[in-house]
C-alpha cells in the first residue's frame, strides 16, 4: 500500500477487496443487468431494468460481450491513467481551467463544495471534460484544456461516443416501456448536440487520519438522464429508501447509508432527475454520497471514471407524453432549458467556490 501519494498511486491490481464486515460496512443489493442482453432486446432482462430503474434507480450494468461495453472496460483504465497524470499537475496549473461564470467545465478543486449543511468543505478533486470538446477538431473547441487531456483526445473522444451510446440503448427500452416515441427521447440527446455531457475524472484522497473529513463528495441526486460510473475502491453510498422528493444535501426520508461495492466487469449505472422530470416520476434518481474507501482501500486514493449523459443545452425539461407516464398537472408546460436546469441544480448542491459542479 502507498505510505505517500505520488503520480503512480493507480495501481487496481494492487488495491484490497472490500472489506467482508457487514455489521460495519452494510451493502445495498442491486440487479446487475447484462448489457449484451439487452442489445439483444431480451425482454426478461428489459423488464428486470425497467423494475429496477423504477425502484431504487441504481443497477450494475454487466458490460463484456458487447462492443460497447467492451470498449468502457478497456478505456476505463486508460482514462484514469490520464486522470493521475492531470491531478499531478502543479494546483496553479489545475486552476488555470477552472470553470467560468455559469459553466459547466473544467476543474474543481478540494473544498469547493459544501459536504453538509454546517459548510464543511468537501474533500475531492476532480475535472469535467466536454464531450462536444472531445469530439469536435481543436479548432473548434469551446474552451481550453490542459496539454494531458489534449494528449489523450482520442481515448476521451472513444470513451464518450461507447458510453452515450450505451445510455441510449437503456433511454430506449425505458421510452418503450413507458409508451414514449423513442425519438422524443433521443432528439433530446442527440450527441452531437452541444450539452452538458461530459467525462469526469475524479481523485478523492486517503484517508491518513481519524480527523480527515469523511465526505468526498456530498450527498445529492444527479442532474441529468442517466449516469455511467466506473470505479475500483468502495466509497459510493446510497441511501435506503428511495425518494423523488429529496432536497439537497440531506434525505428527506428515514433510511441509512449502504456501500455500493464494486463488481468487477460491471458499471454502476443510475438516472439522474432529468429522468424524473420526463416521466413525472415513474423514474428514480437515487440519492448517493461519497466517502473515503472503507477498510484497507481507505489507504489508497480513490480514482472514479463518470460519463454524465444529459439533456441537450436547448431541450425543456417536461413532462414527456407516454401511456406509462402520468399527465403533467399543467397541460401547457413550457418547461426550462436543460441549460438553465443544469446550472439551477448545481447551485443547490453546495457549491462554494465555482458556478457549476
Amino acid at each position: 500500500m502507498p505510505h505517500k501519494e505520488s503520480p503512480t498511486e493507480f495501481h487496481p491490481d494492487r488495491f484490497p477487496p472490500f472489506p467482508n464486515d457487514p455489521q460495519q460496512f452494510p451493502t445495498v443489493n442491486l440487479e446487475t443487468i447484462s448489457l449484451h442482453k439487452l442489445e439483444s432486446n431480451d425482454p426478461t432482462e428489459q423488464e428486470r431494468a425497467f423494475q429496477a430503474f423504477k425502484g431504487r434507480g441504481f443497477v450494475y450494468l454487466e458490460l463484456a460481450g458487447t462492443d460497447n461495453g467492451d470498449t468502457i472496460l478497456r478505456a476505463a483504465d486508460e482514462v484514469a491513467r490520464a486522470a493521475e497524470q492531470t491531478f499531478a499537475l502543479p494546483l496553479d496549473e489545475k486552476l488555470r481551467f477552472k470553470p467560468g461564470n455559469r459553466e459547466l467545465f473544467g476543474y474543481k478543486n478540494v473544498g469547493a463544495t459544501n459536504a453538509d449543511k454546517a459548510g464543511t468543505p468537501d474533500t475531492a478533486e476532480f475535472f469535467n471534460v466536454s464531450k462536444n470538446d472531445m469530439l469536435a477538431p481543436d479548432s473548434e473547441m469551446r474552451r481550453a484544456w490542459p496539454s494531458v487531456v489534449m494528449e489523450n483526445k482520442p481515448l476521451f473522444a472513444k470513451y464518450c461516443r461507447a458510453s452515450h451510446a450505451t445510455g441510449l440503448l437503456i433511454m430506449d427500452l425505458l421510452a418503450d416501456k413507458l409508451g414514449v416515441p423513442r425519438e422524443e427521447i433521443r432528439q433530446r440527446h442527440r450527441i452531437e448536440d452541444h450539452a452538458g455531457d461530459h467525462i469526469r475524472f475524479t481523485r478523492g484522497p486517503p484517508r491518513k487520519s481519524a480527523e480527515m473529513p469523511e465526505i468526498q463528495t456530498p450527498s445529492h441526486t444527479d442532474f441529468g438522464t442517466i449516469t455511467i460510473l466506473m470505479n475500483w475502491l468502495g466509497g459510493l453510498q446510497v441511501w435506503s429508501t428511495s425518494s423523488r422528493h429529496a432536497g439537497p444535501l440531506e434525505p428527506d426520508v428515514p433510511g441509512e447509508w449502504l456501500w455500493v461495492k464494486p463488481q468487477r466487469g460491471s458499471a454502476i449505472v443510475n438516472l439522474g432527475d432529468a429522468a424524473v422530470k420526463f416521466t413525472n416520476g415513474v423514474l428514480c434518481s437515487g440519492r448517493h454520497r461519497v466517502v473515503p474507501s472503507p477498510g484497507e482501500q481507505g489507504k489508497w486514493p480513490r480514482y472514479s471514471i463518470v460519463y454524465f449523459v444529459r439533456p441537450t443545452d436547448s431541450s425543456r425539461l417536461k413532462t414527456l407524453k407516454g401511456s406509462g407516464i402520468p399527465a403533467a398537472e399543467d397541460q401547457e408546460e413550457e418547461g426550462v432549458e436543460a441549460k438553465e436546469w443544469i446550472y439551477r441544480q448545481a447551485m443547490g448542491l453546495g457549491s462554494r467556490h465555482i458556478d457549476v459542479t
